[in-house]
């Protein structure tokens, strides 16, 4: 009786694990389908693939999530009803202190679409303040912490010095096994010693490399938002393609076949305490 009890229980786990699996799959897949989702971000989903980009993150609808500068919201309108009844967000935003009449737009633009609809009531609106990890969550709080396109804009403020304060940052809000997910535009290796900085692009060592100084561990990296076509050689960039085209009409069919940015995807660990 002994020997067919753990038949039985192993054969529930393992017919378990599947259909667990699946029903995230059904909640991330329900939350991009959610009706707060504006059409002109359901139209990019094609490019930054939201529902397999956080099942690869580990997002699930009971985790405790960090998302670093949401910017508009993006993904807010994913995160927020996908943790609203038994997860927690923290939108880590601009400080309110701010001197920067653009920090402060984009604070107020991100202030009034919480206010738009109930399903943001339990957002918790945080501040990103490089060097100040309790004002993103508490410390040791998250499951998750997410940033999304990033990396470029901290490295042009603050170089070296200054990402490895963000990145020790992302590693005091995260559990022990807490995942840090890191999507960006990624810079070709052969490139690496050109002017980058200016472009948009990040070189994906180098990411890797800070995250490692924090203490992360590279677990896995993935090619969900992977753009061959990007030879991140453009006259204005990054932002010489969708969404942004800032040459106009000027070979606007040549970009909009491009499509976005070729990007990395990187998932760390912060490890367990032995």
């Amino acid at each position: 009786m002994k020997t067919l009890s753990k038949v039985i229980t192993l054969s529930a786990i393992l017919f378990t694990l599947p259909v667990l699996a699946n029903s995230n799959s059904d909640a991330l897949q329900q939350a991009a389908d959610h009706h707060i989702r504006s059409e002109q971000n359901k139209s990019r989903d094609q490019f930054r693939n939201p529902v397999q980009t956080l099942a690869f993150f580990e997002v699930t609808p009971s985790s405790t999530v960090v998302e670093i500068s949401p910017g508009g919201g993006w993904y807010a309108e994913i995160l927020a009803p996908l943790l609203a009844a038994h997860g927690q967000y923290y939108a880590a935003h601009f400080p309110a202190n701010t001197s920067s009449d653009y920090y402060n737009r984009s604070l107020a633009s991100f202030k009034e679409k919480l206010a738009s609809d109930p399903i943001y009531s339990r957002v918790s609106l945080t501040e990103f303040a490089p060097g100040n990890s309790d004002a993103i969550a508490p410390t040791g709080s998250a499951d998750v912490v997410l940033t999304f396109r990033n990396l470029h804009n901290w490295y042009g403020q603050g170089g070296n010095e200054g990402m490895q304060a963000i990145f020790n940052d992302f590693y005091n809000a995260l559990k022990p096994g807490g995942v840090l997910g890191v999507v960006e535009h990624r810079l070709p290796a052969a490139q690496a010693n050109s002017d980058w900085t200016k472009t948009g692009y990040f070189p994906e060592q180098l990411a890797i490399t800070l995250a490692e100084k924090a203490g992360f561990v590279l677990e896995q990296s993935s090619d969900i938002n992977a753009n061959p076509k990007d030879t991140a050689d453009h006259p204005r960039g990054v932002w010489t393609l969708p969404p942004s085209l800032r040459l106009g009409e000027q070979d606007k069919a040549k970009y909009q076949a491009i499509g976005e940015s070729d990007r990395m995807t990187l998932k760390f660990r912060k490890p367990v305490a032995q």
